[in-house]
């Protein structure tokens, strides 16, 4: 015997099912014609041809009972539901005249007691492991309702690790052997469309499934999260297609809609003692289409900065990293400071060089490395206001310095949303060496800690504030805490931690702290208020000094807004600090 999974109720079964119950009336009314008149009763109800299941359990589910009126409508439903209890392959009613009335008997066929249950089609996971989902037992008889159950679990097992795609595609029950074919499809073509100016293969290399791959949403949604954060596209569609006639095949079609990657930001900075400060930037992330982001700029103020980078930011367990640049600093009268006093001014001018390299490791790629070579080329002049003894070191720091700075990352923040969320840490070790051509010995090495934590479901309960702050747009509570020291008492002032300024310390002037120690905390409550709109609060805290007393720190607060624009995120910062009031005006966030 052969048979499909899925039955329904047989039609033979119904179709005989009248028939008997005509004769059945029939034979009443031969009997006598008064009683043709009357609805027969059933006298007894029982069971004919079950081997294995006991007659009390098929009887279990039937309505019809001894000392009831015959009834069709209640008949057809017993027949349904016995057969719903999935042990038989064919239900039927035998209606007899018995007595004063009518004897029931629920003829049925049972199925075949399994002999053995096989797959087919599974490579994700052998027979054993799919075994263990499926509860309907060899030496039992085969119970179509227990083992569509049964596949409910297989299927669900794929599903829930990703495999979406994954069906059972048939299922054959001969005598007592079930065969079970799993369809597994694969990754046919994989077609990238809507990229004008981006290299196919720039997409390609954040989408790691391949042709003949099979897909898997988790993984796929990953690849996804990644592409998105590159930021080159406004909106990433996925679309799935399967070639006829093929059906253990799906094409995958990704679409995307490109945005502006080129733009030009404009910083400003005022104080009430140091005045008005600013610059441009001119930035492209995806120069040319692939994927290297190419970075120009200035800073006009008492401390002038002109820069270039171009790098390749792509990195995984194959791929390298790289970077390269060049920055020149003039600094009109810079103060001097030692134990967070100021002893002297001085201009400096620098030249900066540097090429660096990167890669990713572990099984998740959270981690990554980044080696930077550099050489910095430092003078002094104009020294003036000295208190005796300082010059004399000043001097001595003048000339090159070759470094190498390895760093390392920790980046465990939530890929698929479109905002910060989780951890980031990152340890960075400096050395400056005599050996590698340089005029300087010292090691530096800090670690910086980067948190963010929506905070809408701690919020929800307390504010009933309907669109202010969604999903994918909550309310942020972002923290960053940095620490730092050195192997030396006293560094080199152009290789100092220093601490003031937009990216710091917000409520002090640029540098206003420094020294061979360093701690800093900055606190943010981002709060949005429109779609394209954000109140921030914040909070910094932190010291910078060589003979570092932990106790004597310098803090700010104040007040910021975040605007989104064509041109990336406007902000704009005003921060209340010990000695004065300072202001800023610039794109992205602080961290």
């Amino acid at each position: 015997m052969s048979y499909r999974l899925l039955l329904e109720v047989p039609a033979r079964g119904r179709r005989l099912f009248g028939i008997a119950l005509f004769a059945c009336v029939c034979l009443l009314a031969l009997s006598g014609g008064a009683f043709a008149a009357e609805t027969p009763r059933v006298v007894s109800v029982g069971v004919s041809g079950n081997e294995h299941i006991t007659a009390q359990y098929i009887l279990g589910v039937v309505e019809t009972k001894a000392e009831t009126e015959l009834n069709r409508d209640t008949l057809q439903k017993d027949i349904e539901a016995i057969y719903n209890q999935g042990f038989f392959s064919y239900v039927d009613v035998d209606l007899r005249p018995e007595g004063e009335g009518v004897s029931v008997t629920y003829a049925v066929r049972e199925n075949p007691v399994i002999e053995s249950i096989s797959f087919t089609g599974n490579t994700v996971y052998t027979s054993e492991v799919l075994m263990k989902e499926v509860f309907s037992q060899v030496g039992t008889v085969f119970n179509r309702v227990f083992f569509r159950n049964d596949l409910d679990r297989i299927q669900e097992r794929y599903h829930k690790d990703g495999y979406v795609m994954v069906r059972i595609a048939d299922v054959n029950v001969e005598g007592g052997d079930i065969k079970v074919r799993i369809l597994e499809p694969r990754v046919g073509d994989i077609v990238i469309q809507g990229n004008r100016k981006t290299k196919t293969k720039v997409i390609r290399r954040e989408i790691k499934l391949k042709e003949g791959d099979l897909f898997n949403v988790v993984h796929f949604r990953h690849q996804l999260g990644k592409l998105q954060a590159l930021g080159y596209f406004e909106d990433v569609n996925v679309g799935f297609d399967a070639p006829e006639g093929q059906d253990e095949v799906v094409d995958l079609i990704l679409t995307v809609k490109e945005k502006k990657t080129a733009s030009i930001g404009l910083n400003l900075a005022y104080g009430t003692e140091s005045g008005v400060s600013g610059g441009l930037t001119y930035s492209d992330t995806n120069l040319m289409g692939l994927g290297y982001s190419l970075e120009v700029g200035f800073d006009e103020g008492n401390e002038a900065s002109y820069w270039a980078t171009l790098s390749s930011p792509y990195m995984d367990r194959s791929t390298y990293a790289w970077r390269v640049g060049v920055r020149y600093n003039t600094y009109d009268d810079r103060y001097y400071y030692y134990k967070g006093k100021r002893q002297f001014e001085f201009d400096e001018k620098s030249l900066n060089v540097y090429a660096g390299l990167g890669k990713k490791f572990g099984r998740k790629e959270e981690w990554s490395w980044f080696l930077t070579l550099r050489r910095t080329d430092t003078s002094y002049s104009d020294v003036h206001n000295a208190i005796p003894g300082y010059v004399d070191d000043l001097t001595m720091w003048e000339g090159v310095n070759m470094t190498a700075e390895l760093q390392f990352t920790l980046d465990k923040r939530d890929p698929y949303l479109p905002y910060s969320k989780g951890l980031v840490w990152e340890t960075t070790f400096e050395q400056a060496a005599k050996v590698l051509g340089g005029e300087f010995d010292y090691l530096k090495y800090w670690t910086q800690l980067r948190y963010y934590l929506p905070l809408n479901r701690f919020v929800d309960g307390i504010f009933d504030v309907d669109n202010l702050w969604t999903e994918d747009s909550p309310i942020l509570l972002a923290a960053r805490l940095r620490i730092g020291s050195s192997t030396v008492d006293e560094l080199p002032a152009f290789a100092r931690y220093s601490l003031g300024g937009m990216n710091s310390l917000r409520g002090y002037d640029s540098r206003s702290f420094e020294g061979s120690n360093v701690i800093l905390g900055n606190f943010e409550l981002r709060v949005p208020v429109h779609k394209n709109f954000t109140l921030v609060g914040f909070y910094d805290v932190g010291n910078a000094d060589s003979g570092m007393d932990w106790g004597d720190l310098h803090d700010d607060y104040g007040l910021g807004i975040r605007v989104k624009t064509p041109f990336g995120n406007l902000r704009l910062d005003y921060a209340y600090g010990d000695d004065e009031n300072k202001t800023y005006f610039g794109f992205g966030e602080i961290f």
